[in-house]
């Protein structure tokens, strides 16, 4: 039975043709992001025996895999992701071999290792990003698909939790470069199995004529991404800001770390739930019109918490605050699928993606510099408006079409254009 000939539910979106193998194949390869970070960073720590240099290298890796995406992303629009995704994610897992590699060689300089890190973030393939075009290409209505995105986004939540905990297991058995080879392992196995599901079969590449798009076309396309680009961003910002000042909490209350680990917890367990809730309930209202009240509910909640008289209190706002989190990462992507012409809906995802870990970036250094002149109150309110700002930003929509699916029955005739792809860690 298709999707399209059943309520909309979670269930539904699985049964979908081919839809589970691929979801499961993507997730294996993402759970590599989850892994990576914190097994690159052990290995190069104990290798040079020097923070700086750890530092050094992670901000390279993280920012040429940051700030090249909508590139990446752009080959796999225009080429598909047999011909693009999986020469990228394999030339990936061989760099990661190497860093590996040359981390753990006594000797090897630290501007090898910074270079060769840079050089391996910079072929980070765009997986989430593809895995969500795959997913609106499958999909019949509006309905489903923000399931489908609401199913993405908890996964890959979930992801970035077990990660470092599948990192912890190894180091306690093998060397941290154990978990750099590791995550080489799951994004080329996943990559594969992903790439040859018959699902991704429907990302055809758009003849390059195709992609030739007027220039009053692509400034409504730039108006359009630009309400989803900025409110991602101010979230993954606001969002960074939130751990560093938990952390600033504990210490200042002399709780310790586990007491840390254990507030943000609360904050992913809110965000599954957000994102799980968000994607069953048939919304009436248009994503551009949610956005900003997901936004601006985010931002309140953490305000808010900055008053927190204790943990118990602290980990509540925080829960709280994470009912909104993947609801408003997930309403940017189904934003950015609106806006996306043909053949560039994986590069529409990707800016939303970006928007997200460089706000993240930018979080965590902003935040650390308010801990150490203002009140923590003040911190968690900064950090708060920061993403009541950006839901005053604006909606544009790209151009007017048919009605969204907004009954929640999910039989609204798919969104398909003659196009190679459909839209996104």
């Amino acid at each position: 039975m298709s999707a399209s000939a059943t309520r909309p539910s979670y269930a539904a979106v699985l049964r979908t043709p081919h839809a589970r193998g691929a979801f499961l194949a993507a997730l294996v390869a993402r759970l590599s992001y989850g892994t990576v970070s914190l097994a690159l960073m052990l290995t190069v720590t104990r290798a040079t025996g020097s923070y700086t240099v750890a530092g050094t290298v992670m901000a390279l890796f993280g920012a040429t895999g940051v700030f090249l995406s909508p590139y990446r992303a752009a080959l796999v629009d225009r080429h598909g992701p047999r011909r693009a995704l999986l020469p990228m994610a394999l030339l990936y897992a061989v760099l990661l071999c190497v860093l590996a590699a040359v981390a753990r060689t006594p000797g090897t300089p630290a501007a090898v290792i910074a270079a060769t890190a840079a050089l391996a973030g910079a072929c980070t393939p765009p997986l989430g990003p593809t895995m969500r075009a795959v997913w609106a290409a499958l999909l019949p209505g509006r309905a489903l698909l923000q399931r489908a995105y609401s199913l993405d986004g908890v996964a890959e939540e979930l992801l970035f939790v077990t990660g470092p905990l599948l990192v912890g297991v190894v180091v306690g058995v093998a060397s941290p470069a154990v978990g750099v080879l590791l995550s080489a392992l799951l994004v080329a196995v996943g990559t594969v199995a992903f790439v040859l599901s018959p699902a991704t079969e429907a990302l055809r590449p758009v003849r390059r004529a195709a992609q030739a798009v007027e220039p009053a076309s692509r400034r409504g396309t730039g108006r359009a991404l630009r309400q989803p680009v900025l409110v991602a961003a101010a979230v993954g910002l606001t969002l960074s800001g939130v751990e560093l000042l938990v952390v600033a909490f504990a210490g200042h209350r002399h709780l310790g770390d586990s007491a840390v680990a254990w507030v943000l917890a609360a904050l992913s367990a809110g965000s599954a739930v957000g994102g799980l809730v968000n994607g069953a309930v048939a919304w009436s209202a248009p994503a551009r019109v949610r956005l900003p009240f997901l936004a601006g509910g985010f931002g309140l909640a953490v305000a808010a918490a900055g008053f927190a008289p204790g943990p118990g209190v602290l980990v509540a706002a925080l829960v709280c605050a994470g009912l909104f989190v993947a609801p408003a990462l997930t309403t940017t992507y189904l934003i950015a699928d609106e806006a996306a012409e043909p053949g560039f809906r994986v590069r529409a995802g990707a800016w939303v993606n970006t928007a997200v870990n460089a706000g993240t970036s930018a979080g965590a250094a902003a935040t650390g510099l308010l801990v150490e002149r203002l009140p923590l109150p003040v911190c968690f309110a900064v950090s708060g408006a920061v993403a009541v700002a950006a839901a005053l930003v604006p909606g544009h929509g790209r151009r007017k079409g048919p009605e969204p699916d907004r009954a929640g029955d999910g039989t609204a005739p798919a969104r398909r254009h003659s196009r190679a792809g459909a839209p996104e860690a």
